[in-house]
This record gives structure tokens, C-alpha cells and sequence, in this order.
């Protein structure tokens, strides 16, 4: 099972209405990778060990790391659609061609991807140099 350990048996506690964890999984950090997690952990209101397997299960199942991410998300869908809704009527009424709007809407679904990864990728970056620096 990899680096996934069963535990040995252990005393009975209370379980809180849930099957028993019998498996531990474990991982190193460096001091800043911690704090990090443990900062995530605090604004959560929870242990860093209960904040990680929520974070890990949730991953693992195909969800957002981030709730909050998958809203955001939802709704700039929504914008995207009403964006395009609204622009193709007064595109056509302003005299663009009707190819030339499909050709400017697929282009843009064609290039998003790769302009929002380098955006993120900016941004990690950014936030891995301040981390480095904050470590220091």
C-alpha cells in the first residue's frame, strides 16, 4: 500500500458517528511548506493533520483544494456565457461578420487554457519567491 501504514490497534475513543482511521500517511515539509499549512489550517479553525486529509480526500476525488475555488470558477463560467450572449448581437449590429465573431470566440476558447496557466504560473512564482524570502 505504499506509504500508507495500517496502525495497530488502539483504544477505543470516540468515533464521532465514523469509521475508525487505521491508516496514517505521512510526509516531510521544509519550515516554510509548514507554515504554510499551518496557517491554512488556523483559518480553518482546524488541526493541520484534520485540514490535510480533508485537503488530500478531497483532491484525491477529483474536487477543488479550494470550495471557495470552484464557486469562482462557476461563476466566471456564467460571466464567460453572458459575455458572449450579450457581444454577439451587438457585435453583428455594429457590422462585424459573423465569421469574424465565431473566429474571435474560438480563439478565445483556444488561448484561455494557456493564458490562465500562465497567469497562475506568475503568481506561484511570486508567491514561492516571498515564501523563500519570508524564510530567510
Amino acid at each position: 500500500m505504499g506509504d500508507v501504514q495500517a496502525m495497530a490497534d488502539r483504544p477505543k475513543e470516540k468515533l464521532h458517528g465514523r469509521e475508525r482511521r487505521t491508516h496514517n500517511l505521512s510526509t516531510k515539509l521544509t519550515a516554510g511548506e509548514a507554515r504554510v499549512i499551518d496557517d491554512a489550517a488556523t483559518r480553518a479553525g482546524k488541526t493541520p493533520s484534520e485540514w490535510a486529509r480533508e485537503a488530500l480526500l478531497r483532491t484525491a476525488q477529483g474536487g477543488s483544494s479550494n470550495p471557495l475555488g470552484m464557486d469562482i470558477f462557476i461563476e466566471s463560467v456564467g460571466s464567460q456565457m453572458l459575455m458572449m450572449a450579450a457581444f454577439d448581437p451587438l457585435l453583428k449590429a455594429s457590422g462585424m461578420a459573423t465569421e469574424h465573431i465565431s473566429a474571435l470566440f474560438e480563439r478565445v476558447q483556444k488561448t484561455k487554457l494557456i493564458r490562465a496557466q500562465e497567469l497562475l504560473a506568475k503568481r506561484a512564482n511570486r508567491r514561492a519567491e516571498e515564501t523563500r524570502r519570508a524564510t530567510e
